[in-house]
């Protein structure tokens, strides 16, 4: 691959793709990279490392009845992940629809895009200082590099549309997350052999834990160099003008996207399954851990499993796309879905076997659902408005995925059961199934004045 800087090529229209086959492809190539570079971030940090170690440290600082107290406020030290998750994404909220527009309104995605991972990057690097009883160290750390993360997606997100036509635009987001799932597992083998291997190394069990989890800030920023040379930046469309308030032109955004229902719809229906997705990854290590006495490596080993095989579920549902429809095929997976929940609440204690066959399933239908509800909501965008749109899909993705978490902790916090925490997130996935199944996603994609793919 080359690495040839793009900042002095003429920037060109938001067509939807290039017009030049050779160089979409190489924006895409490095548009891919981007997943690579992230990706770690969301396996090692969030699903496998960072729960369990900041349950422990949050534990280490409870008094007698196990509670901690930010700003006076009990909460259960078990809850303190999931809570903090919750905070992070509220944050997220505030922030992505002002840099949508932004990157809309002056064409320049990728300054924005760049300060975002590098804000990321650095507080995931920061987390090797997480140790004793630091908890408020680490749940700061956590809320910004998750605000940053979720702010970065929305403008990788907002590029699918520019890079891609409408009918490779299912292949080219699968590839993006297979890429993102490829660098998880590699990551975690690296991970696994460190954290199995680190009296060893000469390193306590700690010490193995920091040192991956700042390695994923290392990762992250290192290759997020890839994108920022080969993505371009669009003029912006005429009647766009300099950068506003932000919250004006949120809600301008609001007032916009109330001409596109269809399109709104579809949104509604993403947040309600997707908060359960997103819940069901972040709160796994700890179920595994908290619930199922499962020691870190078998969590590790898990993760990379599911790493493993969501890049062949990508790719896989990519491919059932073309034959059934994006629509159809992420329906067949929310099913999966619920029966994966349905199977976790009544798997036995110390039986690693059961939750490993419980991680594959999760790899094979993981990738695919986000994949595809990428590239459907892609053509549901109108173009020129590809930032501020993918900005209310991020909310859906991240933004507004703190429901979930805030759920399952409470649902924890009233039980104690780590058990009922994780049944209650069915509901995500059947209401989630309904909403989708409702919304015309061919006249959806001809309301957003898009031509409408073959098969959607």
């Amino acid at each position: 691959m080359s690495a040839e800087t793009t900042d002095a090529a003429e920037p060109t229209r938001g067509a939807p793709g290039a017009a030049d086959p050779g160089e979409r492809r190489r924006e895409q190539r490095g548009w891919y990279f981007y997943d690579f570079a992230c990706s770690v971030y969301s396996t090692s940090v969030v699903t496998v490392f960072l729960g369990p170690y900041l349950t422990s440290v949050a534990k280490a600082a409870a008094d007698a009845d196990g509670y901690v107290r930010p700003l006076g406020i009990p909460i259960r030290a078990g809850s303190l992940f999931a809570y903090t998750i919750s905070a992070s994404l509220v944050v997220a909220v505030i922030l992505m629809p002002i840099v949508g527009a932004a990157a809309d309104r002056t064409g320049r995605k990728k300054p924005l895009l760049a300060a975002a991972a590098y804000v990321g990057a650095t507080a995931t690097a920061a987390m090797f200082f997480l140790d004793g009883t630091r908890y408020l160290l680490g749940a700061f750390l956590l809320i910004v590099a998750n605000a940053a993360i979720s702010v970065s997606m929305v403008l990788y997100n907002a590029y699918l549309p520019q890079i891609s036509e409408p009918e490779e635009r299912d292949a080219v987001s699968s590839r993006g997350w297979a890429f993102g799932y490829t660098s998880g597992a590699l990551v975690l083998v690296l991970n696994l052999i460190l954290y199995t291997g680190h009296d060893s190394f000469g390193l306590s069990e700690s010490d193995a834990v920091r040192i991956c989890l700042a390695s994923a800030g290392v990762w992250w920023g290192a290759f997020t160099v890839v994108p920022l040379r080969r993505l371009r930046d669009r003029q912006v469309a005429p009647g766009h003008g300099a950068v506003g308030s932000g919250w004006g032109q949120l809600m301008a955004t609001l007032r916009d996207m109330r001409r596109h229902p269809l399109t709104l719809s579809f949104l509604l229906a993403y947040l309600v399954y997707n908060d359960g997705v997103q819940t069901v990854i972040s709160q796994a290590s700890v179920y595994g851990s908290e619930e199922l006495g499962l020691d870190q490596t078998t969590l590790i080993t898990a993760v990379l499993l599911v790493q493993i095989l969501a890049v062949a579920g990508a790719l896989g549902m990519g491919r059932m796309a073309r034959v059934y429809g994006a629509k159809r095929t992420i329906l067949a997976s929310l099913v999966v879905w619920t029966l994966i929940l349905v199977a976790g609440y009544f798997l036995p204690a110390g039986a690693p076997v059961f939750f490993y066959a419980l991680a594959a399933a999760i790899g094979l239908v993981l990738g695919g659902s986000q994949a595809l509800s990428r590239s459907l909501y892609s053509h549901l965008v109108p173009r020129g408005k590809e930032a501020e749109y993918f900005s209310a899909y991020e909310m859906s993705d991240r933004g507004l995925s703190w429901l979930g978490p805030l759920v399952f902790g409470l649902a924890y916090q009233l039980t104690g059961s780590y058990r009922d925490a994780i049944i209650s997130l069915v509901i995500f996935f059947v209401a989630g199934s309904v909403l989708l199944a409702r919304v015309p996603v061919r006249r959806a994609v001809a309301a957003a004045g898009n031509p409408v793919p073959e098969r959607i």
